[in-house]
């Protein structure tokens, strides 16, 4: 593979404990990459040494070629980042900030109106020029968090949580304004939440307990949140022995008097099994739902299949 980022064996120690333990990425030059784990999972750690933020205690972060750190001004060049809060200045306008990361980023004086023009452009806050960014709104704000990590057209951008603390509609408008930004280059994306990288990634790495747990393609990732178990509310329903009696089903929880959840083996027929008992038996089955597994089930799955 073509790849913009290669990491070898990484680990992180802060004091006596490692945060992150023999990581190895390898991620090509267009796409979303999902970078998944539970708060403390070593995400940001991760991301914040492959951004040159924070230097490794062991291992290797090539960027294009060149290593971080042996030309840490170089591998940066390369590299567009939102941190977890955004690096804003409220008391700037949104032009006043843009062209001041522009100069950071090394942008020629000739160039820096052009560049923030076309930031501006891509995440939609041309309206904003001349606003103080204490008067924006979140979702604005990330937009200009965004536009700071794209101004210098870096070949990798890294977004630690930008969907965090935005409101429903925020949040469909930045996954888009990502998509957008991946059809011309590598975007690692990370978050806690499993319908986040449902929704924009086609590959991902999952992290937990400081190491990669999972790295293949969403596709394969959704075998392991197969349902197995189903949700059910009856009017009338029976006691535990009976649907003990069904085909498949191995154990049964009651949430309520009238809902239920049914475990069963893998065999996904059993719903049509349920539904056929309901109607020969009087249990009045009002409704009937597969149950996914919990984001946290898929992490100890997952976390004990790499420690074997």
């Amino acid at each position: 593979m073509d790849s913009i980022l290669t990491v070898n064996h990484l680990s992180h120690r802060y004091s006596a404990n490692w945060a992150i333990r023999d990581i190895n990425l390898e991620i090509g030059r267009k796409g979303i990459i999902g970078l998944l784990g539970s708060n403390g999972a070593g995400k940001s750690t991760t991301m914040n040494i492959i951004c040159g933020v924070l230097n490794q205690t062991e291992g290797k972060v090539v960027i294009d070629g060149i290593d971080m750190r042996e030309s840490p001004e170089e591998a940066k060049k390369r590299i567009g980042f939102l941190p977890q809060s955004p690096p804003l200045y409220m008391d700037l306008t949104v032009d006043e900030y843009l062209e001041y990361c522009a100069y950071l980023r090394g942008i020629s004086s000739g160039d820096v109106k052009k560049a923030v023009g076309a930031a501006k452009e891509r995440v939609g806050v041309m309206h904003f020029s001349n606003r103080l960014i204490r008067n924006l709104s979140g979702g604005y704000r990330q937009r200009v968090g965004i536009a700071q990590a794209v101004i210098h057209e870096p070949k990798l951008v890294v977004l630690d949580e930008p969907t965090n603390g935005l409101d429903p509609n925020q949040i469909i408008e930045v996954r888009a304004l990502i998509k957008e930004i991946a059809t011309e280059r590598a975007v690692i994306f990370s978050t806690h939440i499993l319908t986040e990288v449902q929704v924009l990634c086609k590959e991902i790495k999952m992290i937990e307990e400081g190491r990669i747990v999972f790295s293949d393609t969403m596709d394969a990732f959704n075998n392991y949140i197969e349902p197995h178990s189903i949700l059910v509310r009856m009017e009338n329903p029976p006691e535990e022995q009976a649907l003990l009696q069904i085909e498949g089903v191995s154990r049964v929880d009651f949430l309520t008097e009238r809902q239920l959840r049914i475990y069963f083996n893998g065999d996904q027929e059993v719903a049509a099994r349920i539904i056929e008992a309901s109607v020969q038996k009087g249990w009045h089955l009002l409704e009937i739902g597969f149950d996914k597994s919990s984001l946290d089930e898929i992490f100890a799955q997952l976390s004990s299949k790499s420690k074997k």
